[in-house]
């Protein structure tokens, strides 16, 4: 008698994904639930979430900038809600700019600004204004001239200029109008008048996004959110491998067949897969092919530049200083570019009570003088800074920590976009590899784009056609993102 024939053991497909940010952790998570084996490779040794992490020090929580949960996709909503179905708080929006040693409301409120800014300069702003309507700059292609266009030179000198050099390094002059009109896109002055006069209208998901005033946020900071995923995956057979930083990516053929990362220690380790989805930097991917892409492809890789960014987290005793969510700081006398105040997030990230924690925001570029100051100095320049903006006296501060994010912000140089060109036309050539997130890309995804592109990843794994660079703040999600890209998300682009 024939013995029945014994079926064979099922092999999971397998997936290799690196970053383990919002992108890296929404593929890893939907990929698991499609029936891939999953295996995620990220860089930092302690932290998820990239740059939505929640750094945790001595009982204290708090972000790496501020995270607000809000998406025009019922898709992304759902998603969040599902992996923390008790944890979401609703917090006030409460932002203002800090001036002259006075608070202005943010986004702008025409009488509050006005009568902050006294009456001769109130009027040399009205003056300002109606100039800029009867005499508008053209042709308007830097973001000075949009947005001079819309508020008056003297207003766009005040409330826009400094923060917004502060935060790329580049002169407003040069940077591209593009950027402001889809950044800002909806707000001047006239619109800020109208909302002031008549609240806030129009048809739902017509609110332009600068005026949402309540917004969804985890209790334990968006870092729970990341952590939660990774545990997802972890239970569900994933492996999440910490300190692991991608030095090669193998390739035969046209298709990706290996990974190959470095530990803690130092020991080098390949991990093959049938599909790869990556989502470390644009340039970092280019560069670590082997055998190596075109030299155009790594030339343009080369050309890509970032913006850096250092938080230095202050505990202070005492009353709450302000009661926002987060301050602009437009003083050009200080280098402090923003500050966050994660009592007004949640209380529950507070370790200790009658103490807030304060996130001062610092944008550099790596090498610079503020990233390679010692902790001990940027603590010190941190108290002063906010002793010199009569905010909070050093002797309020009792502790703090200093964390550096490279590569925080990708920045949009001349030749941005042909450069983009040149690597995703070579990287297209590879059937089994899809960038996704803001820095895989190299787009200003927020949030919830960058988890788009990584929803659309994994539908793609399973037969989809989905263009991933379609997915932007203007753009619809789901299938529409099949589309020609017309309307990408863009950065600030020098002219």
């Amino acid at each position: 008698m024939t013995a029945p024939l014994q079926a064979e053991p099922r092999t999971l497909r397998r997936v290799a994904i690196v970053g383990a940010g919002p992108a890296g952790l929404t593929a890893g998570f939907n990929a698991g639930r499609a029936g891939w084996d999953v295996t995620i490779l990220e860089k930092d040794p302690s932290y998820v979430g990239g740059i939505s992490r929640t750094v945790c020090h001595e009982g204290y929580r708090f972000d790496i900038g501020g995270h607000r949960f809000f998406s025009k996709s019922d898709e992304i909503t759902r998603w969040w809600r599902e992996r923390l179905p008790d944890d979401f708080i609703q917090v006030r929006r409460m932002s203002r700019i800090f001036y002259r040693r006075r608070f202005f409301d943010y986004p702008l409120k025409p009488w509050n600004a006005l009568s902050n800014l006294g009456l001769l300069t109130s009027i040399a702003c009205v003056v300002s204004y109606a100039w800029a309507r009867v005499f508008p700059r053209r042709p308007e292609t830097s973001l000075e001239d949009w947005v001079s266009n819309r508020f008056g030179r003297r207003l766009f000198k005040i409330f826009f200029k400094t923060y917004t050099e502060k935060v790329w390094g580049i002169p407003t002059s040069e940077l591209s109008a593009d950027w402001a009109a889809q950044r800002i896109r909806g707000l001047s002055l006239s619109t800020a008048v109208k909302n002031a006069v008549m609240g806030k209208s129009g048809k739902e998901g017509e609110v332009v996004k600068t005026l949402i005033d309540t917004f969804s946020y985890p209790r334990l900071g968006p870092g729970q959110m990341w952590e939660k995923t990774a545990a997802d995956i972890r239970a569900a057979g994933g492996r999440i491998v910490m300190g692991a930083t991608v030095s090669r990516i193998l390739h035969e053929g046209g298709r990706v067949t290996a990974v190959e990362f470095v530990d803690g220690a130092g020991r080098a380790t390949q991990t093959e897969a049938e599909q790869f989805i990556v989502s470390m930097p644009l340039q970092e991917t280019v560069l670590a092919f082997d055998p190596p892409l075109p030299e155009s492809a790594r030339a343009a890789a080369r050309r890509l530049r970032y913006r850096d960014f250092l938080t230095v987290a202050l505990v202070v005793e005492g009353e709450n200083p302000f009661p926002d969510n987060w301050i602009y700081i437009h003083e050009p006398e200080v280098k402090l570019g923003r500050i966050q105040n994660f009592r007004n997030w949640s209380e529950a990230m507070i370790g200790r009570p009658g103490t807030t924690c304060l996130g001062l925001e610092y944008f550099c570029f790596a090498g610079d003088g503020l990233w390679s100051a010692a902790d001990a100095d940027l603590l010190e320049l941190g108290k002063r800074e906010l002793a010199q903006l009569g905010l909070v006296q050093p002797s309020q501060v009792r502790e703090g920590v200093v964390v550096r994010v490279e590569k925080a912000y990708p920045v949009y140089d001349p030749g941005y976009q042909a450069n983009v060109d040149l690597i995703r036309t070579a990287i297209g050539e590879f059937s089994n590899l899809s960038v996704v997130g803001r820095n895989g890309m190299h787009k200003y995804n927020n949030q919830d784009h960058s988890m788009m592109t990584a929803i659309l990843a994994v539908r793609n794994l399973e037969g989809g056609h989905f263009n991933l660079w379609n997915v932007n703040s203007d753009a619809e999600y789901h299938e529409q993102a099949q589309g020609e890209d017309t309307t990408g998300r863009r950065m600030p682009e020098r002219i």
